[in-house]
């Protein structure tokens, strides 16, 4: 039996998170691993008033959750259930929510690279001078990175990487970087799965655009009447392309037999005396041709003539 005080407090817990499964219909999961209390702090000064970080055990909200939905019948918060594995909370929002992952994105504390850490991205020794003396060759010898004596210091020949993301930081690769004062990482909160009504999603569709969306319909219509011509049946994307080809063949019939109508008839014509419509197309070039020569008319410096001035005298 949990003594009263430890009671009251999971009760109120539960209540509180009850009351976010009801009022919000948004939310993301995120995974807080090595993410102190004051960042937290800033992150929830800063997704405030629209936003509210829910933190816990996983138990304790997934029973919350079980709870809301017997009493509720409203399923559309059980897909998470499953999602509540390891270090994660929730953060329930009414914002927009490629404007709030953006600002949650936005609170990452550099860090060193502590031993036994799994690396969250690539780390690479830059090129140049360490400021570390003659005697650090051979630690650098230990980890294959080659070196050279310039002006009194080591000084490493080329970029190394020394880890890859997600290996372990190794003593050595640790030691490494803390002398060369480097803090490779940076930890926040790490977005996991979008929630939205019901649905749960990937935070990368929230990188779609409106223009990739309609360029994705685009190809598609064109897959479908590219299909669909081939195996000729008809369909709304195929029928203006079939259109315009039966146009054609029509048009191919009329030049090649005495067969005719009005606007077959123009491209007859056109192929029986081209000439004809190129003298056509001229007059409207040339009218164009006198309004651009008349821009530069007013010439006044023949009044210096007058004037008797002359450049050259």
């Amino acid at each position: 039996m949990p003594a009263a005080s430890k009671l009251v407090k999971k009760q109120k817990y539960d209540s509180r998170l009850r009351d976010m499964l009801e009022t919000y219909e948004r939310a993301f999961l995120v995974h807080a691993d090595n993410v102190g209390s004051k960042q937290f702090q800033t992150i929830r000064a800063a997704l405030r008033p629209e936003s509210v970080v829910i933190m816990g055990k996983n138990t304790m909200m997934k029973r919350s959750i079980r709870v809301y939905i017997d009493e509720t019948g409203d399923t559309k918060w059980e897909p998470l259930l499953e999602q509540l594995v390891g270090n994660v909370g929730l953060i329930f929002t009414k914002g927009e929510l490629s404007a709030v992952r953006e600002e949650i994105l936005k609170y990452k504390v550099p860090a060193p690279a502590r031993v036994g850490a799994i690396a969250p991205c690539d780390v690479v020794v830059p090129a140049g001078g360490t400021g570390m003396g003659p005697e650090a060759t051979s630690f650098f010898q230990i980890l294959n990175i080659a070196t050279k004596i310039n002006k009194g210091t080591v000084e490493i020949i080329s970029d190394v990487q020394v880890v890859s993301t997600g290996e372990k930081v190794g003593s050595s690769e640790a030691a490494l970087l803390a002398k060369m004062k480097l803090m490779p990482f940076s930890y926040g909160l790490v977005i996991v799965q979008v929630f939205d009504n019901g649905s749960l999603f990937a935070p990368e569709v929230l990188d779609i655009t409106d223009d990739d969306m309609v360029k994705s319909f685009g190809a598609g219509v064109a897959n479908v009447a590219a299909l669909s011509l081939a195996a000729n049946y008809p369909t709304l994307a195929s029928v203006p392309h079939s259109i315009i080809n039966s146009y054609k063949n029509v048009l191919a019939i009329s030049v090649a037999t005495d067969y005719t109508f009005p606007l077959a008839q123009k491209v007859k014509d056109y192929l029986a005396n081209p000439d004809a419509f190129a003298a056509a197309a001229a007059p409207a070039a040339g009218t164009a041709a006198p309004a651009a020569a008349a821009a530069p008319e007013p010439e006044e410096e023949e009044e210096e003539e007058e004037m008797g001035f002359d450049l050259f005298d």
